[in-house]
């Protein structure tokens, strides 16, 4: 499973865990969102690094920190073809508003589309089934030749995610940093407001969390962010977050 590295990972072999990255692991304890950044994108990992954004609800936090470290990182957005065209439009004001001048748009392949989902119905039968189609196999074939990737998840966000970690390494060996980890929805708020930057649109809608357009909605005052995701069913993680080797959600 996806974990935290630990005293346990002096122990495991070299193929597993560069020793570059151990040894820095340990300095992290303490480091802002900023400099956790800063430290994997210039000293980590640099060159090798890649950021996964759904310029979803509150992305621009993350985007903003990054475009004042390196505006030409890698940002892969993936476009699963049933985004919001809110989000469409908001990907393109983001990126212009931070100068960001490596957004990657990611979408599902054109003839594994055509064989499984035809009729674009899929999301209606098979939940999962859409999201290991458009956006957990476009997002493993993106992230070849990346030894890690940043992500804008939060422990607040669902109790799948309340023991996140600042960083991760999952069976394939590729780290994840998450540096918001410990960030809560009204500290976010603060940091978009206090710099100006753009909401996303459907936040004012009601939308605190924003997903594919068949399986969002809004969401009540007082009701789990995330349960306007698929709402009315059990899943609770579109995949991209979830070891498929186990079968277990981090």
């Amino acid at each position: 499973m996806l974990h935290r590295l630990s005293d346990d990972a002096k122990s495991s072999s070299a193929g597993e865990i560069s020793a570059s990255v151990l040894s820095n692991f340990y300095d992290l304890e303490g480091l802002s969102a900023q400099n956790l950044l800063k430290k994997a994108i210039e000293e980590m990992f640099n060159g090798s690094i890649a950021m996964v954004s759904s310029f979803g609800a509150e992305s621009v936090v993350l985007l903003h920190m990054i475009s004042k470290i390196d505006k030409s990182l890698p940002v892969l957005f993936l476009d699963t073809q049933f985004l919001f065209q809110e989000t469409l439009d908001y990907q393109r004001t983001v990126a212009y508003r931070l100068g960001l001048t490596n957004v990657q748009i990611i979408t599902p392949d054109a003839k594994a589309v055509s064989e499984r989902d035809p009729n674009g119905n899929l999301h209606i039968d098979d939940q999962s089934s859409c999201c290991t189609l458009r956006k957990t196999e476009p997002l493993d074939n993106a992230l070849k030749g990346y030894d890690a990737w940043i992500t804008g998840r939060k422990r607040h966000q669902a109790d799948t995610r309340n023991l996140l970690q600042p960083l991760e390494q999952g069976d394939d060996g590729r780290f994840k940093l998450n540096p918001l980890a410990e960030w809560n929805h009204a500290e976010l708020r603060q940091y978009i407001e206090m710099l100006n930057l753009p909401p996303h649109p459907l936040v004012a809608k009601g939308f605190a969390s924003i997903g594919c357009e068949p399986c969002t909605t809004a969401v009540a005052e007082g009701e789990d962010p995330r349960a306007g995701r698929w709402r009315n069913s059990e899943k609770t993680e579109c995949g991209i977050h979830t070891d498929t080797a186990y079968g277990g959600q981090i």
